[in-house]
């Protein structure tokens, strides 16, 4: 019997579709709009496999529905909506994609720190409106990222790749993370309320778990310098939202960029995070590059592919088999 393998998308970047339709049965979700909890779970619940995007969620419910799954490939790094104990229990391998994005996410966190730092948000919001009538030397006054201090929170393949950009630019770079790991490229090591306290630009590159959630709230906020700009790149729910928007209306924070948000996608135009003039947000395209987004897709179809052909997944997630027991 030929196997089965449900596509949570249709229309995805790269080849990996058509690797998967060459050897298996598709069953590809159709809809523009992505499916809902109890859609996926029916999509699923005859395939032998699943290839899904990080904001699906896998949890139980998912995971009994789909009682003939071996594998779900995530076409994220990221895998905070995946129910890891329950998937291990039930045998199912999960499989994620790094090694594939670091660079081009590297390149969207470097291009945040410009936009937020140098207040280009607020000057093309100002163009677009109609609100150049002069040039004045007081005019979108922002601070330089040269000479300027990086602090690096988390430190893995993203943290790693925006450091070496930052050093290219003259900023001095230092880095925390929970695991101890040497810098490359010039990158100290300290602590994270030093960190904090000395940084003048703040890129966060942590996964969410129960640890890092709301990681950077009011304390933590209070630490850094009036100055200084904080960058999320990684998950939205790291960053108390209401506590940032309080530290930029009054002052005590100079600016922030985000290309990620607590409940995405946020489509309300009275979204308050969208009108603050010292905050830049972007819609979660740190990834979204031709290149990345296919080789990504291309990734999570190969460890299909792989364990459906009885061998070791490619990319498990951490501390997670790459066979099936």
């Amino acid at each position: 019997m030929t196997p089965r393998v449900a596509v949570s998308r249709r229309d995805l970047p790269g080849p990996g579709p058509r690797l998967l339709a060459d050897r298996f049965d598709l069953e590809v979700w159709q809809d523009d709009a992505p499916p809902t909890a109890g859609q996926l779970a029916d999509l699923v619940s005859d395939c032998d496999a699943a290839l899904v995007l990080g904001t699906d969620k896998v949890d139980t419910a998912l995971l009994d529905a789909g009682s003939r799954l071996r594998v779900v490939a995530l076409a994220s790094m990221g895998y905070d909506a995946v129910d890891v104990p329950a998937a291990t229990g039930r045998g199912v391998l999960v499989t994620h994609t790094p090694d594939v994005l670091a660079e081009t996410t590297a390149d969207l966190a470097l291009a945040l720190i410009l936009m937020a730092r140098r207040r280009l948000g607020a000057a093309v919001d100002t163009l677009r409106g109609g609100g150049w009538s002069t040039f004045r030397m007081n005019g979108f006054l922002g601070l330089d990222v040269h000479g300027a201090t990086l602090g690096l929170v988390g430190y893995g393949q993203i943290g790693q790749a925006l450091g070496r950009r930052a050093a290219g630019l003259g900023m001095r770079v230092q880095h925390y993370t929970r695991t101890p790991r040497d810098g490359h490229g010039g990158s100290r090591a300290v602590e994270f309320d030093e960190l904090l306290r000395t940084s003048d630009v703040i890129s966060l590159h942590v996964p969410l778990t129960p640890q890092t959630r709301g990681l950077i709230g009011p304390a933590e906020l209070a630490l850094m310098k009036p100055t200084a700009t904080l960058v999320n790149t990684s998950r939205g729910g790291v960053v108390d939202e209401a506590a940032l928007l309080a530290a930029l209306r009054t002052g005590a924070l100079h600016s922030a960029g985000l290309d990620v948000m607590v409940d995405e996608p946020r489509a309300d135009p009275a979204d308050p995070l969208f009108h603050e003039p010292h905050l830049v947000v972007l819609p979660h395209v740190g990834s979204a590059t031709e290149a990345t987004r296919a080789a990504m897709v291309d990734l999570a179809a190969r460890n299909i592919l792989a364990v459906l052909d009885g061998r070791d997944a490619l990319t498990p997630l951490p501390g997670t088999p790459a066979r099936r027991a």
